[in-house]
């Protein structure tokens, strides 16, 4: 299936070196997520190494290589964050949604995973919950997201 996808994008946009993080998103989107068993395919495509096409997606956060929970919780890392009590609010939301930081619980339910910033630094801690961001992050908003997630 993933094989077809790649054929057709690169009838449409090309097969040179550029078109590697634009096929990841492309195929992200697509797929829920970058399977390590398509790193062959896309390299060939694109006439790259595998270690190459490997090297970037394990690079950039934001490709997932398992399926993603029903729900994305994505949590802020950044230092204004974490200097606004980031840290107690990862460690709550990890024990609230019943799933740790990079993970995917076992009911496929919640996904929690780490972002590197989103741009709202005067009101954090922040999170994107299912692409929609949440700022000034508490014990009353966590609680809030895990009933939202819950549903």
């Amino acid at each position: 299936m993933m094989e077809e996808f790649i054929g057709a994008w690169t009838a449409r946009h090309g097969t040179t070196r550029d078109g590697l993080l634009p096929l990841l998103h492309a195929m992200q989107e697509e797929g829920g997520y970058i399977d390590d068993a398509w790193v062959p395919a896309i390299a060939k495509a694109l006439n790259l190494s595998r270690a190459d096409v490997h090297g970037v997606i394990t690079f950039y956060h934001d490709f997932r290589r398992m399926p993603p929970g029903r729900h994305v919780v994505k949590l802020c890392r950044a230092e204004s964050c974490q200097a606004r009590g980031g840290a107690a609010i990862e460690q709550a939301a990890a024990q609230r949604l019943g799933v740790a930081m990079g993970a995917v619980r076992a009911d496929g339910q919640v996904a929690l995973e780490p972002v590197y910033c989103l741009g709202l630094c005067a009101v954090g801690p922040n999170a994107l919950v299912d692409g929609r961001p949440v700022a000034r992050i508490d014990a009353a908003a966590l609680e809030r997201i895990a009933l939202e997630v819950a549903a």
